[in-house]
This record gives structure tokens, C-alpha cells and sequence, in this order.
């Protein structure tokens, strides 16, 4: 579907309401929702999927349903990432297989790895497929920081490394990124907080949990930033900051789930151990989403 650009958006994975199987009728809702309200594509499976809770077969029927409900509008990117080479490729060439139109894969977590080895974890991801692979840099998980100039060394040597998802957290390894590497690979920023920023630094796009919540409004403040309507796009930002930044202080996975609900499209509750999001702080939840304009709006499919 060519190269990949803007916001995609980082999907929950909706349980019932014991937390033991995937919703798939809700799924398929959040899959509209999120494509009603403007999202340039979508991430199953990754982090906010909470794919170290779900099973190889869980991963898979969770990307089937994706790209079934997707039906080719926006582009899917699979999450494949997994604590073996061997699981990921299997992972990557289901994806592959299914219709997805890249990879995105996160290191081994747990044992912090050297760097060679994780380059050839990425270097046998990429070779076992022949779509697009977006590397996660996710060093809060993995103990493992790739700088910009690593990540370019990969993806100048190995064709279909063409992306990276940096959630770093440093703004300024996400600029490098961009200004010092943009011929080689293409940047998104994952941390939800420096959306505006990174896409003002010139980011390829973001990959966000926010967008399950806030579609039209993330998708909007692209539009708004690629129309150089800076004034409009950072008034919209100015409205939904305060919940990407409560969203990002702790119990993230718990908060969205929980703002899902408030705003009655229900998705269930974390897989345990993750616990649903509790006093006091889904009070601040409910507090912020009052303030904040009718996040439902009419495109929104009902779970009826």
C-alpha cells in the first residue's frame, strides 16, 4: 500500500470481561472506529495490544481478524517481536502470508542483549520475509538503547529494514533520526506525549496507543501540521495534552481500557497480572475526559 506515513494506531486487544479470550466483536469495532476517524494504519499486537500476555495463536487470530475488518482500507502493521529469533520469523512470515503490509518487531526483553546480537535478530527477521520491517526501539523493555546511527547501519545494509519506532523518549535521538538518517529510514516516535513535536521535527508519522481513544482529534492535528495551519494544530494539541500526559504517567495499557469505557465503547480489561486502573486515578481519568469535547462522535460503531 506504499510507504507508511502518519498516525497508526498502536490497537488494544479487547478481552471479556474475565480477561481470558479475545473480544473479537469489539475488535472489529476499534478497527472501524479507528478507520472512521482518520488513522493512516494500524499496529496489532504490539505493546498496548499487550502481546506478552497472548499466546503464538492468540497473535495470529488477532492479526486474521485485523486485516479481515481492515479489508485493505489502511495499511496493517504486524507486531512480531518475540524472546526467540525462531518465534519471531514465524510470526513475520504469518503476517506476511495473512496480507500485512509490514513488520514491526521489538527486541528480546528480560536478558539485555549486545548489539550484534541484536542485529542479527533483526538482519534473520528481515531476510525470512519480503515485506517491510520497522525496528522498535523500545529501551525502557529491552535494556537496549539503538542509537541513530546503528539503526541507519541496519537499514543501510539490509533492504526491507525501512523503518524504525523510536519511544526512546529523547526528542533529541528522535531529531538525529530524522535530520541525520531520514535517507535511510523513516521515523515515527511511539511515545504518545511528543506527537506534536516529532511531527513538527518532520516524523514520518507516530505509532500510538492514544489514537484507540482520540482518532479524529490525532488525525486532525496531521492534517492541520501537513496543511501548515500551525495555529489550528496546536490549539487541537493543546486540548488533548493533559490526557496523553496522565495516559503516559503509569497504568498506560489500564488508562485507555478505562477511557474507552467512561466514554461507553467498552473493550474489556487487561489481561492479568495488568490490573484495571483504580482509585484514585480513575477519578483524574473521568475528570479529564469531562473537559475535554464529545470524544464519540458520529462515526463511532455502537456495541450494541
Amino acid at each position: 500500500m506504499g510507504e507508511l506515513r502518519g498516525v497508526l494506531n498502536a490497537l488494544l486487544t479487547p478481552f471479556t470481561s474475565d480477561g481470558e479470550v479475545v473480544e473479537e466483536r469489539v475488535l472489529r469495532a476499534l478497527v472501524e472506529r479507528s478507520i472512521h476517524g482518520g488513522i493512516h494504519g494500524l499496529v496489532p499486537c504490539g505493546s498496548t495490544g499487550e502481546f506478552t500476555s497472548l499466546s503464538l495463536d492468540e497473535r495470529k487470530l488477532v492479526l486474521e481478524i485485523v486485516l479481515d475488518e481492515t479489508a485493505g482500507r489502511v495499511p496493517v502493521v504486524a507486531h512480531t517481536g518475540a524472546m526467540t529469533t525462531r518465534e519471531a520469523v514465524l510470526l513475520s512470515r504469518h503476517a506476511e502470508r495473512a496480507g500485512a503490509s509490514a513488520v514491526m518487531v521489538v527486541a528480546p526483553y528480560y536478558e539485555p542483549l549486545t548489539l550484534n546480537e541484536v542485529s542479527r535478530y533483526y538482519q534473520d527477521i528481515a531476510a525470512s520475509v519480503g515485506i517491510s520491517v520497522m525496528v522498535y526501539n523500545l529501551p525502557a523493555a529491552t535494556g537496549v538503547n539503538l542509537n541513530p546511527k546503528e539503526i541507519a547501519n541496519l537499514a543501510a545494509s539490509v533492504s526491507n529494514i525501512s523503518y524504525v519506532k523510536d519511544t526512546s523518549g529523547d526528542m533529541s535521538q528522535a531529531a538525529e533520526l530524522i535530520h541525520e538518517y531520514g535517507d535511510v529510514v523513516s521515523t515515527f516516535v511511539g511515545l504518545d506525549t511528543l506527537y506534536f513535536a516529532s511531527i513538527v521535527e518532520g516524523a514520518s508519522g507516530s505509532v500510538l496507543g492514544t489514537a484507540n481513544l482520540l482518532p479524529s482529534e490525532l488525525a486532525a492535528i496531521w492534517d492541520a501540521l501537513k496543511a501548515q495551519e500551525l495555529e489550528r494544530a496546536s490549539a487541537l494539541w493543546a486540548e488533548i495534552f493533559p490526557l496523553m500526559r496522565f495516559l503516559v504517567s503509569g497504568g498506560y495499557v489500564a488508562g485507555l481500557k478505562s477511557g474507552l469505557e467512561i466514554l461507553g465503547f467498552p473493550v474489556g480489561v487487561p489481561r492479568a497480572p495488568l490490573e484495571a486502573l483504580g482509585e484514585p486515578r480513575l477519578s483524574d481519568l473521568r475528570m479529564i475526559l469531562s473537559t475535554l469535547p464529545e470524544l464519540l462522535p458520529p462515526y463511532a460503531t455502537e456495541l450494541t
